[in-house]
């Protein structure tokens, strides 16, 4: 026979099963409603019914959508950066928090070993040798993840603290990009380079194409993939370095797969987004708010709310003013003071 303790701890457990099912269906359904609400947002409208019709002309053989002008605003111009926004957002975020929970840090972003940095000192060298919009984004993918290759080489010298040298190596590695990138915007044309120098580093989706997607959402597919399927090693993993080789994990081999996939999904993002900051820091702290720190549901979480809020904040850099604002500023605006209420919050969920 159950006692009252035992029954009321299985009716506890119930309750919160319930909770958090509520929970992860509401976060299902939230990037779906956004994809939805963001075509008709811009300076062209877009009704539900045109773009319920245009949808369902692409599945549906039999179906006549638009054609014409609302064809081509919906899948060639808000379709490929509505979904880039997503991707961004879910790969920054899905990044953010797997580096958090393996340097056991909850400051880490995913430019913390330098891909970001990388990422701009090959964008800025693209544009300053006029390598054009494809040359500009291969350039910065192959520096992004040279500079996270560059850190993970030089650390291994350092025969100590693993973690530590890494972060420290990362901000060397990271600085010295930054400074070269300076460089390039002080040689570069101020007519001409400059502003696209400084304007891809504030971070912008406008230019974005379906290629880009296509060729973004394989390279973000390599990466999260494994990083899912070692979900429950990163649970071990931010335990600590010892714990967790106590418990039979080769943490050299797993912080390497996790650096490898980290970058991937950083390098794949701003290479077609600029430099864009705070996604990769908050979003794994609200998810972490919501449901606790364990990988196996942190990271589908994290994935969900990242490419919502990242979509978000992309609709208001094309809807706030007549000119658009870059999205690094936005998420600047938007992502300080609400880190700042998250700290207030204590360390819940860590």
């Amino acid at each position: 026979m159950k006692t009252s303790y035992e029954s009321g701890e299985a009716s506890l457990k119930s309750e919160s099963e319930k909770s958090l099912s509520k929970v992860y269906i509401l976060i299902i359904l939230l990037p779906i409603l956004a994809f939805i609400f963001s075509f008709p947002l811009g300076r062209y409208p877009i009704s539900i019914p045109d773009l319920l019709s245009a949808l369902a002309g692409r599945v549906f053989p039999f179906v006549h959508g638009p054609e014409g002008v609302v064809n081509t605003v919906i899948f060639q111009v808000r379709l490929p950066r509505i979904v880039a926004a997503m991707l961004v957002g879910a790969a920054l975020s899905i990044a953010g928090a797997a580096y958090q929970g393996m340097f056991k840090n909850p400051l880490v972003s995913p430019d913390i070993l330098g891909a970001s940095s990388g990422a701009g000192l090959g964008a800025a060298l693209a544009i300053f040798f006029s390598l054009g919009n494809a040359g500009i984004q291969i350039s910065a993918f192959a520096l992004s993840l040279l500079t996270v290759m560059t850190v993970y080489l030089l650390s291994n010298k350092i025969k100590r603290d693993p973690t530590l040298a890494l972060v420290l190596t990362g901000i060397l590695v990271g600085t010295l990009c930054s400074s070269f990138t300076s460089l390039l915007k002080y040689v570069a044309d101020p007519y001409d380079k400059l502003p696209a120098i400084t304007f891809w580093l504030m971070g912008s989706l406008a230019t974005v194409s379906p290629k880009n997607v296509i060729s973004s959402f394989i390279i973000m597919l390599a990466g999260g993939i494994p990083l899912y399927l070692l979900r429950w090693r990163l649970n071990v993993l931010s335990l600590g370095e010892e714990e967790a080789k106590t418990l039979g994990l080769e943490t050299g081999k797993l912080r390497l797969a996790v650096i490898i996939c980290s970058s991937l999904l950083t390098a794949g993002a701003v290479a077609i987004s600029g430099l864009i900051g705070w996604v990769g820091l908050i979003v794994p702290h609200l998810a972490r708010m919501i449901v606790g720190p364990n990988y196996k549901v942190l990271l589908p979480v994290s994935i969900a709310i990242g490419s919502v809020y990242m979509l978000m904040v992309d609709d208001m850099a094309r809807c706030l003013t007549s000119a658009e604002i870059p999205l690094g500023i936005l998420t600047s605006i938007i992502g300080a003071p609400f880190f700042f209420l998250i700290l207030l919050r204590g360390r819940k969920g860590w």
